[in-house]
């Protein structure tokens, strides 16, 4: 019985690992469910990137649909898909950003907002501007709530301001066609 016990735990154990880490190398950390999903957006109270005398609550974001796109200067990624998010906003498509700073936080610098707001100037003259308006979340409370991860990551939002879905990664051609195209023209014509 014991040498079952002492070639049969470490063997169990191991096997366990084993699945465990296979299944982390086989899965798309992109698509990771969302909490958030069915449930109305948490509440937030956020300053206009551009003028800390604008505020935005959630009720800026009834009454339409509406993107949500987490993005911030200091992401390559978010520079990718700035121009298909743009070519959304020309079709009609309502496209809210939530700037997330990675530089106002001490571990990695530290960046005052008047310099921030010349980088999204510059950035969004370059790449093209898709944004209805842009919140700023200094501090990344409210990315937090969201559960969000990183930069880019967008959520869609119904007319009643309840989360429907949200994407980790680049928003572009064959992601909006594959998850979001289909949902955004039905939520647009309840």
């Amino acid at each position: 019985m014991k040498k079952v016990a002492i070639f049969g735990l470490p063997l169990a154990f191991f096997l366990l690992a084993a699945v465990f880490l296979m299944r982390g190398l086989y899965s798309n950390p992109a698509e990771r469910d969302s909490t958030l999903i069915g449930q109305p957006l948490p509440p937030f109270q956020l300053v206009d990137v551009m003028d800390e005398a604008i505020q935005y609550r959630n009720d800026a974001l009834t009454g339409e649909v509406n993107l949500i796109n987490v993005w911030g200067t200091w992401c390559q990624t978010c520079a990718v898909e700035l121009p298909f998010l743009t070519q959304l906003k020309d079709q009609g498509v309502n496209v809210v950003g939530l700037y997330h700073e990675l530089d106002s936080d001490p571990a990695f610098g530290v960046k005052s907002v008047d310099v921030i707001r010349t980088e999204i100037t510059e950035m969004l003259k370059t790449l093209g501007n898709p944004y209805r308006f842009n919140m700023l979340d200094e501090g990344r409370r409210y990315s937090l709530d969201l559960g969000v991860t990183g930069a880019p990551e967008t959520f869609l939002i119904d007319k009643s301001g309840k989360v429907r879905l949200h994407h980790i990664g680049d928003l572009n051609q064959r992601v909006w066609q594959s998850k979001f195209a289909r949902l955004y023209s039905e939520l647009e014509s309840e």
